[in-house]
Order: structure tokens, then C-alpha cells, then sequence
């Protein structure tokens, strides 16, 4: 956790600064994210909450995202990223939603993805969402990876 700790950290004093709130859905890194924003000195003031949604019955428990949503959106894709970002946003009232979707690894995921494919998305008064691949299989590094990839996407939209 310590490389994504530097990250956290710029991301905090930017929503800190803003006077900005975040909320977080995470799926294969499994609260990284989470860890390395509370980590930080004064995290109440931003960090209202997250979820690891690694199910489908974490999906419908903790952002209520059941097989209606789902309609035409498979896990592990931009749109299902996005979807989680919008929804815990809102459902936690905060002005920014990240989230994460994909294959850690050491092997890709049921839809096809290979190891190292992640979906990451913001959104709040701008959304963005992109894919990335490490072609990697390590799962730790890739948790890693995908964290940084997101604090870094979080910290361009915010500004």
C-alpha cells in the first residue's frame, strides 16, 4: 500500500482544498482505495464512505444495483464502472464517485478479460471513464495499478 499512499494523499488535499467530498465503489482492489484515502490526516473531511463490491450480491446489498440496472451491462466494463461511480455518489451524497471494476489476475475473469484489464470511472460535475490493461498477471502489482490509475484519473477530472 505504501506506493499508492503518495497518490492518496494529493488526491486528498486536492478534495480537501475544494471543500469536496468522495465516495468510493471498489471490486479487485478489494479497499485499497479506501485504506490509502483514510489514511490520511483529516480524511473526515472528504472520505464519506466505500464498498468492495466483488458479487453480485455485494452489487445489490451495498449500492442496490440489482439485474434491472445490469440490463445489457456486463461486469468488469465502462459502463458497469460508470454505473458504480454515479451510484455511490448518490447514494452516499458525496460531489465525487470513484470506482473499479476488472481481473486482478493471476487470470482473467469469466467475460474474457485477461489479468491486469481494469474499468475505472469519476463521476461527479465532469465523468470520465477508461480501460486499462497492464498485461500483467501479478495480482498485487495490478491492485496496485489499477489504484494508481484511478487516484491519477480522480485527480485530473477534480483538477
Amino acid at each position: 500500500m505504501d506506493s499508492i499512499l503518495p497518490a492518496a494523499r494529493r488526491l486528498g488535499e486536492c478534495l480537501r482544498n475544494r471543500k469536496a467530498t468522495i465516495a468510493v465503489a471498489e471490486s479487485s482492489v478489494g479497499g485499497l482505495m479506501s485504506a490509502a484515502l483514510l489514511s490520511q490526516p483529516g480524511a473526515s473531511a472528504y472520505f464519506l464512505g466505500g464498498a468492495v463490491v466483488y458479487t453480485a450480491a455485494a452489487r445489490q446489498g451495498l449500492l442496490g444495483i440489482g439485474p434491472a440496472e445490469m440490463e445489457g451491462i456486463r461486469s468488469a466494463s465502462e459502463p458497469y464502472a460508470l454505473l458504480m461511480a454515479r451510484t455511490v455518489r448518490q447514494r452516499l451524497g458525496a460531489d465525487w464517485g470513484l470506482a473499479e471494476t476488472g481481473a486482478a489476475g493471476p487470470a482473467g475473469n469469466r467475460y474474457g478479460d485477461p489479468a491486469g484489464h481494469a474499468c475505472l470511472a469519476i463521476a461527479g460535475p465532469v465523468e470520465r471513464v477508461i480501460t486499462l490493461r497492464t498485461g500483467s498477471a501479478d495480482r498485487a502489482g495490478n491492485m496496485r495499478a489499477f489504484a494508481l490509475a484511478l487516484f491519477a484519473l480522480a485527480e485530473e477530472a477534480i483538477g
